[in-house]
């Protein structure tokens, strides 16, 4: 008895042209995620490659050839053990949609805004992007620029300071040790210091970096605008890695992180009420609305010297409920502001 003859569907051949699409779709996607992970500062060899698409060794060696068919310029860096895409190396720009158009607009507005014009920008990038772009996607990027802008941020004045920001991201991206002339506040004079950097972030109202000096290990809070002088080192800078900003913060109401840790509650009157919840003040601010119209805040911050100084310009608006030693202290800087605009006898030298 012979074998029983199968027909095949006419539809099968549509059918598996559809398969070798996917499969091509899948394939092109695979290829675009090893180019991406290779760019990126992680450090990929074959196998870590395969962990993490989810695939085998020997499919990222074929990958690795389609990219190098496709003229992508990368290598085996035999002192790191990985791959890596020669630095001056482009990918081609992907088309833009209007709504990266218009993020990229904003971002470059922000960026030029005094106080966050720190290095170039985003102005470069735009320009580029926009040369190369549509002439719809040219107008929308020329037109948010034109209406966006970023006015009277009372942000301190870094116009002096640009080479010592640029110092320090250079520092940063090198993972390089600085060296300068410092002036603290807390200092009879300046002192030159020698500093690990770990980051750099603006803060409120100025930018800041984040370190150790050498020859010590917990990290502190140098504030830009106060070196004097900055140079970036050849010895390598001791950054940890598993440094985390929120942590170093912790619930420091600004920027400097006191020792003890207080549980803060404030009410404001009706008048400012509304104005207040306008704002996020602190990470850990919880807000209860009274029948009244007044407002309390709740905080849980470390030290008290910064809230304080934020809590006397609402005097007259606000009644500190807790902590006892917030509100003495507030109470005795505004007698003593009593004390010193009540001499009606004084002369005011104009």
């Amino acid at each position: 008895m012979g074998k029983k003859k199968t027909t095949v569907p006419a539809n099968i051949p549509g059918r598996r042209d559809a398969d070798r699409r996917v499969r091509q779709s899948e394939r092109i996607a695979r290829v675009l995620q090893i180019l991406n992970l290779i760019q990126s500062r992680g450090r990929w060899n074959v196998t870590a490659i395969a962990q993490e698409i989810g695939c085998s060794t020997r499919t990222v060696h074929r990958d690795l050839n389609v990219l190098e068919f496709c003229g992508v310029p990368f290598y085996f860096s035999e002192e790191e053990q990985c791959y890596r895409v020669r630095s001056d190396y482009r990918f081609p720009t992907l088309m833009l949609t209007d709504e990266e158009a218009l993020g990229q607009a904003v971002a470059t507005a922000i960026s030029r805004a005094p106080g966050l014009d720190i290095g170039l920008g985003a102005t470069p990038t735009t320009t580029r992007l926009a040369s190369a772009s549509k002439d719809e996607t040219k107008q929308v990027i020329a037109d948010a620029m034109s209406l966006v802008d970023v006015f009277d941020l009372k942000l301190a004045d870094h116009s002096r300071h640009g080479e010592i920001l640029k110092t320090i991201q250079l520092a940063l991206l090198g993972a390089n040790q600085v060296t300068g002339v410092y002036e603290s506040p807390y200092e009879d004079s300046p002192v030159k210091l020698t500093i690990h950097p770990y980051r750099l972030c603006l803060l409120k109202q100025a930018w800041y970096v984040i370190g150790h000096i050498e020859g010590e290990s917990q990290p502190k809070t140098f504030r830009a605008a106060r070196f004097k002088s900055l140079r970036q080192m050849g010895a390598v800078a001791e950054r940890p890695n598993d440094f985390d900003l929120r942590e170093y913060f912790g619930n420091a109401w600004s920027v400097y992180r006191g020792e003890q840790s207080y549980d803060v509650e404030l009410r404001f009157d009706a008048s400012v009420a509304r104005t207040i919840v306008e704002t996020q003040w602190h990470h850990t601010q919880q807000t209860t609305d009274h029948r009244d119209g007044c407002v309390t805040l709740k905080f849980t911050v470390d030290g008290l010297d910064e809230i304080e100084r934020w809590v006397l310009g609402w005097a007259g608006s606000v009644k500190i409920i807790e902590p006892k030693e917030l509100r003495l202290s507030v109470i005795e800087k505004l007698r003593k502001a009593i004390s010193d605009n009540s001499d009606t006898n004084a002369t005011v030298d104009c």
